[in-house]
């Protein structure tokens, strides 16, 4: 019915000018009523409507296709439908989202659709925005996945290329070594003593040096630090050690103090010198140059540790939580002669893979102190 018969007499202007659409249709949808609001919204008067549309008319072309196959079969299976959201083209031919609820009814023997439905722009511009959102954040996620996985190639590619690299430096920094030792043995003058001993701790320093780039590209590539465990007296065997590095640091004081304990402790004994050297060069690096530096053995229970001290300016804090990172290198001192950065490192690594970890502390009255503590058994 048009305006002026609506089901509702009594209350006819409150449904006419409501703040939401009201439609009837019959069972196909064609409209028999509607309130003024709708067709305010449409642009269409009630004369346009009435008998002359079907509501699906309305609809866009996927809003038809909707209607056809969900909202007339639910519709019949339920009576009812709720909170379907469609676009409706007005007159003009914008596209109005709405929000619209129907029910089945049967008046005088006739079965109709009553529809109510609510403008939902602003839910629809919410909407859109979440959509575009999601869209974005999920495109900066597939992206961050995509540097991430480049980083990854990347990092790979560079560890083996500095695994390969520092192999193949081995042969010829050996024979290099080598023919260096044996011109020393043929009666050189001093002169090409002077430079023979230069080209021997040349080759001595760029041996350390693969050995620590080779550690960290096996340690970083996953596999951890080789090591091979077997009983070892820490204390003598960190004793003849230290002897040996009085050699390198010959215008330095340095000095083994033993602890308590003396059983046999189960470790690597390469490694172990390996830490110990790594420590004290450490030490020599950035202690102070008239202080000497003191390599501490212990046995305790079931761990053993093995701690260097040494004296001067103390490591900064920020330095101290990041100090055994890779490439991590101090401020005082001159450690221009020793690594890249990796000796604090490969110390950690070594004492991981003994089941322990390296702690250090650092003040300008205690000086600085690196303790290993690493499982005996």
């Amino acid at each position: 019915m048009a305006h002026g018969g609506g089901p509702f007499p009594d209350s006819q202007s409150a449904i006419e000018h409501a703040p939401c659409g009201l439609l009837q249709t019959d069972a196909d949808g064609a409209i028999v009523w509607s309130n003024r609001t709708f067709c305010q919204w449409v642009g269409y008067g009630a004369q346009e409507l009435v008998g002359q549309r079907r509501l699906q008319d309305l609809f866009t072309v996927g809003g038809r296709i909707f209607h056809q196959t969900h909202w007339a079969p639910l519709l019949q299976i339920q009576g009812s439908i709720a909170e379907v959201k469609l676009e409706i083209v007005t007159r003009s031919g914008e596209r109005l989202p709405m929000i619209m609820n129907a029910i089945l009814r049967e008046r005088d023997g006739h079965v109709q659709q009553e529809i109510a439905m609510y403008v939902a722009r602003d839910r629809d511009k919410y909407e859109r925005e979440l959509i575009q959102s999601r869209t974005k954040l999920e495109d900066a996620v597939a992206q961050a996945n995509r540097l991430q996985a480049e980083a990854k190639d990347r990092a790979l590619f560079a560890e083996q290329m500095m695994g390969i690299v520092s192999h193949d430096l081995r042969n010829p920094l050996s024979a290099i070594h080598m023919g260096a030792a044996l011109l020393t043995r043929t009666g050189a003058t001093q002169e090409q003593q002077t430079v023979l001993a230069r080209i021997t701790r040349s080759t001595d320093r760029a041996n350390r040096l693969i050995s620590e780039l080779l550690d960290f590209t096996q340690a970083r590539m996953g596999k951890g630090l080789a090591v091979t465990r077997q009983p070892v007296q820490l204390h003598a065997l960190v004793r003849e050690s230290v002897e040996e590095l009085k050699m390198a640091f010959a215008n330095r004081v340095l000095q083994h103090e033993q602890g308590t304990g003396d059983a046999p402790c189960y470790a690597d004994p390469d490694r172990l010198v390996q830490l110990v050297g790594n420590l004290v060069a450490n030490a020599m690096a950035y202690g102070s140059r008239d202080a000497p530096v003191t390599v501490r053995t212990c046995v305790d229970g079931p761990t053993f540790s093995i701690t260097v001290h040494n004296h001067g300016e103390p490591i900064r804090q920020d330095l101290l939580d990041t100090i055994f990172q890779p490439m991590v290198r101090g401020e005082n001192g001159n450690a221009s002669g020793r690594s890249v950065g990796l000796g604090l490192f490969i110390v950690s690594e070594i004492a991981r893979m003994h089941g322990g970890a390296v702690t250090a502390r650092s003040t300008l009255e205690g000086g600085t102190e690196f303790t290993a503590r690493l499982q005996r058994e």
